[in-house]
């Protein structure tokens, strides 16, 4: 089983994401900062935050669930707000999404907040609320069960340390997880974290038996050249002891993001 973990920019670079996509083959996609504008005329709009301004694919979703045909698609909300077309506002709903090969039934997910609440009228003040989606899976081909649960972690303004509400996030994370995870499943736990690789967070997950890949496999960054900012982690895949990991990898190339895709195949 493939799996791929990305934080997808907005779709910032929403055409080379999804040629990169239809190349790697996953069987299950785990895709953060996911755009849905069901009014959108355009294929492009504006996000606006700060002062700032950052390019964004219209409908990143959809786009990614047309290249993925053979996938089951979900999409899961963490607020609706403003994009922009010129001076028209565009209500854009943002989120994660999940894309899970149908050859794999899916016989139980959840989805929940893990900071925050669902925010309908506005993205709010940082940090912004964010959710959760966890898969249980059954491979057929192992005759194994698997839970597959990605994030994308909070964002604070003064950077990346632990915070209160960070710890906060990893407890409800946890909870999360306990309410899809069977005795004896394996465990997969991806995405953009958010966090440093000496965060408490990886404390906790070592507690329900997670290892971290990303920096056990010596791989030291997880931003592409689009990135010009510092630390350089932020996207991490966590495995637990019985998943059979036959390959990982931080895909260096192609750059379909400001950051690094995290594949891993486990058998």
């Amino acid at each position: 089983m493939r799996i791929l973990s990305l934080n997808g920019w907005g779709g910032r670079l929403g055409e080379e994401l999804v040629g990169y996509i239809g190349d790697a083959k996953p069987d299950v996609f785990c895709l953060q900062e996911v755009t849905n504008t069901p009014g959108a005329t355009s294929p492009w709009l504006v996000y606006r935050d700060g002062g700032g301004e950052l390019l964004q694919r219209a409908n990143l979703f959809d786009e990614v669930a047309e290249a993925l045909s053979g996938h089951q698609a979900f999409f899961c909300p963490a607020a609706r707000g403003p994009l922009y077309y010129g001076d028209r506002a565009i209500p854009s709903e943002w989120g994660l999404a999940t894309f899970v090969r149908r050859s794999l039934p899916i016989i139980g997910q959840v989805q929940d907040f893990i900071h925050g609440a669902f925010s309908a009228d506005g993205f709010g003040e940082h940090p912004r609320s964010r959710n959760a989606h966890a898969v249980r899976l059954h491979d057929y081909a192992t005759g194994k069960t698997v839970v597959i649960a990605h994030l994308h972690g909070l964002r604070d303004l003064d950077g990346k340390g632990d915070t209160p509400a960070r710890d906060a996030q990893t407890k409800r994370l946890i909870e999360l997880i306990g309410r899809i995870r069977h005795k004896g499943d394996g465990l997969v736990v991806c995405g953009d974290f958010n966090v440093l690789p000496e965060s408490r967070m990886f404390a906790e997950l070592r507690d329900i038996g997670l290892a971290e890949l990303v920096t056990s496999h010596g791989f030291t960054d997880t931003r592409t050249s689009h990135y010009l900012k510092t630390p350089r982690f932020a996207d991490y895949m966590l495995v637990s002891d019985n998943v059979d990991v036959r390959s990982f990898e931080v895909v260096a190339q192609p750059e379909v993001s400001d950051h690094r895709a995290l594949l891993i195949e486990i058998g």
